[in-house]
């Protein structure tokens, strides 16, 4: 079972300074990307966020709540895999 950031996804600060971050669990992947808020994608599958096809998608504030919220939904979402 899957915890909170067992993703090893960086702090709010990383986002607040507009930083896109990518990663993988397995063929498990996904991508948030900041803007006035993080917006995350998943996929699964061995090709990149350019050309795989994209599974889900989900906003969240750009807040420490936000990300907080942002890091069970991508375990939620893992999990359900």
């Amino acid at each position: 079972m899957a915890k909170p950031n067992d993703f090893d996804i960086p702090g709010i600060y990383y986002f607040e300074s507009r930083n896109i971050y990518s990663g993988s669990r397995g063929d498990f992947n996904f991508r948030i990307v900041p803007g006035e808020e993080l917006c995350v994608t998943v996929w699964h599958g061995f090709l990149c966020s350019e050309l795989a096809e994209m599974e889900q998608e989900n906003h969240f504030p750009l807040t420490k709540e936000g990300h907080q919220n942002m890091l069970r939904w991508l375990t939620e979402v893992y999990e359900k895999a």
